[in-house]
């Protein structure tokens, strides 16, 4: 109740009774509930997974839960969010009921999956899904790459992995690895060669698409700013009573968000002409009148 209060406070400048408040909180969770099991579109050409983390009272302490949303770019272009799940762990388990869920709303395809190396997600990701192209997102691996240099040494790995996911197509990008690898620096920071070999067979996917759909699938930017929206209103809430609360506000806060998306993403046209063609019917196929 304090924290759809809250909200209403921080968003609209009015204040209400703790009656009204308690009718609309149950009016929302019925939407939350409607809104988490509505319909979805045939395919999403893209799809973009990440995760925040949100403080909830659960059996009687107050922990960091996994709230984790899914962004779907659709045919036209315009953008989607598809779900909110929270999971104290994730895995292929939990990643596997997802992808479920998501076949059930009525999602026969994705032809684009980017993740930031998650445990298990890939593999959940094929089992439901077995032709989507999963993609690592770049920008993850290399600041987890970072994460492993000293300072001095952060702008020329920096570098020298730039080489790598700047290269014109897969053998290239391979070559620049090993030449790193074989490097001073990739000798000095081994964990970073074998990092990026582990995850080798979900970063090689961006080197078949041109700049309009590397553009999209280089980061999970898109995300992160959904996110960072997010924890702008949730920040001085302190902890939530519940998942149920969490879920509430989080909703309200992507509705508010979300109404604004009424555009196709930036240089779509140059993108959907390169998934029609890599795609075929995947793509272009006529969807039934909803």
């Amino acid at each position: 109740m304090r924290e759809i209060r809250g909200f209403l406070e921080e968003q609209y400048g009015v204040e209400v009774s703790p009656e009204l408040i308690s009718t609309v909180t149950d009016s929302v969770m019925e939407m939350v509930q409607e809104w988490q099991n509505r319909p979805l579109d045939r395919v999403y050409p893209i799809v973009i997974f990440d995760a925040l983390w949100v403080k909830m009272k659960q059996e009687g302490a107050v922990k960091n839960q996994a709230v984790y949303l899914a962004l779907g770019t659709r045919v036209d272009g315009t953008k989607e969010i598809l779900g909110i799940w929270v999971s104290p762990n994730e895995g292929a388990k939990f990643w596997l009921r997802v992808m479920h869920e998501l076949k059930q709303r009525g999602v026969e395809d994705l032809l684009i999956a980017v993740v930031d190396g998650l445990k298990g997600f890939p593999e959940a990701i094929r089992t439901v899904y077995p032709q989507t192209n999963v993609q690592t997102c770049i920008v993850h691996l290399t600041r987890y790459s970072l994460a492993f240099c000293s300072w001095k040494d952060r702008k020329a790995v920096a570098a020298a992995l730039k080489e790598i996911y700047r290269a014109a197509n897969a053998s290239m990008a391979r070559a620049q690895l090993e030449a790193f690898m074989a490097s001073e620096l990739g000798q000095k920071y081994a964990m970073i060669g074998s990092s990026w070999q582990r995850a080798w067979e979900e970063v090689i996917p961006f080197f078949e698409y041109g700049p309009a759909i590397r553009k999209m699938i280089y980061t999970t930017n898109a995300i992160e700013s959904v996110n960072m929206q997010i924890r702008k209103i949730i920040k001085t809430r302190g902890h939530f009573p519940s998942e149920q609360a969490a879920l509430k506000l989080i909703y309200l806060a992507l509705r508010n968000l979300t109404a604004k998306w009424k555009q196709p993403t930036p240089h779509w046209t140059e993108a959907a002409r390169e998934l029609a063609i890599t795609y075929g019917e995947r793509f272009t196929a006529p969807r039934p009148p909803l």
